[in-house]
């Protein structure tokens, strides 16, 4: 495709756009009541779009497109990348081994468990259950967003996926201190915050159930999540390869040129992020703009994912995905706390 400077203007004028719209939702997100909630922007951005693309979708111009296509492609594999800065290798050596286990069992058994249950029990399509399933086993609405561009998943279907685990999440967020307050939970606060970090979607519901117990348990559950979220990575590495050797029978392609390998370079981007941020080459303040940079680059992808995301879509879809994360939101607190327990109390 030629680029034209008529062209080059309109996808700025549509990723200015965006990027309004993704400013709403951050200032939205500094609101008191979503702060309680610890509802982030990401959350907030994409139900701005979704209402926005069910609502005045008509008057937004077509040759503003490009700039949507640009936000929820390009920006969203470069905030992926610029996530690694939030980690570092330190933060394995913190944990120990124990956290490391942890970290690799609720990922790899959820996933598992998840994919059967929505393939094989619920009949749900491949797609929605490796989205659905990625999100409750590793990191929330990154791990869906890091994901469907591996799968190629329809924008709908990435949306009933994140809503499935924030809502999830959150309600987690509220039982996990309330069933520890109350002594259900035989844990110490470091096997509590492990608990609470292995098993809890977001790093938001992370930080917000941890926060409101003490900061040992905030602490712990903050290093054990930081460990899934880098285990994003080979999760996408290894996903990547799966899709392509079943590229037909996902119905992805239509000839045997496309079924080639295609390794998600923002995955190794993603690594070799994490391992410069080990390194401590910049500084703490520095890394936190950056942090900041990248959050708000992942609420544009976010919004201009619910821009594109149509309710009449989902019709059709019926309770299925509520479901899937249900079962998967049971898995995680029964299979987490027996972990948490015998890792860290046995």
């Amino acid at each position: 495709m030629m680029f034209s400077k008529k062209s080059c203007t309109n996808t700025l004028k549509g990723l200015l756009f965006v990027a309004f719209l993704a400013m709403a939702a951050t200032y939205l997100a500094g609101l008191a009541l979503f702060k309680q909630l610890a509802v982030s922007p990401l959350i907030i951005g994409i139900v701005v779009g979704m209402i926005f693309g069910n609502s005045l979708r008509e008057k937004f111009p077509d040759a503003w497109q490009a700039g949507i296509f640009f936000s929820t492609k390009t920006l969203l594999r470069l905030g992926i990348v610029l996530y690694g800065f939030r980690l570092t290798f330190q933060h394995v050596v913190q944990i120990g081994m124990m956290g490391v286990l942890l970290s690799s069992l609720i990922v790899l058994t959820t996933f598992i468990f998840g994919y059967w249950f929505g393939t094989r029990v619920l009949k749900l399509d491949r797609d929605m259950s490796i989205l659905i399933s990625a999100g409750s086993s590793i990191c929330g609405a990154a791990a869906v967003l890091a994901t469907e561009p591996v799968i190629k998943a329809q924008p709908h279907k990435t949306s009933i996926a994140v809503a499935t685990v924030v809502v999830f999440g959150t309600v987690a967020m509220f039982i996990y201190p309330f069933l520890y307050k109350n002594g259900l939970l035989n844990l110490t606060e470091h096997a509590m915050g492990a608990y609470i970090g292995g098993t809890l979607h977001e790093v938001a519901h992370v930080v917000g159930a941890g926060e409101s117990l003490s900061g040992e348990v905030a602490s712990s559950a903050i290093i054990v999540k930081m460990l899934r979220v880098m285990l994003l990575a080979p999760f996408l590495l290894m996903l990547g390869f799966w899709a392509a050797n079943h590229y037909k029978s996902l119905n992805k392609a239509s000839s045997q040129n496309e079924t080639a390998i295609a390794i998600p370079w923002f995955a190794l981007g993603f690594i070799m992020v994490v391992a410069f941020n080990s390194l401590d080459f910049l500084s703490i303040k520095l890394v936190d703009n950056i942090n900041d940079f990248d959050g708000f680059i992942l609420t544009m992808a976010m919004t201009a994912l619910g821009i594109e995301t149509r309710f009449n879509k989902f019709k059709g879809g019926g309770l299925k995905p509520i479901y899937l994360a249900s079962a998967l939101f049971i898995y995680l607190m029964s299979m987490g706390y027996m972990l948490s327990y015998y890792l860290f109390m046995v």
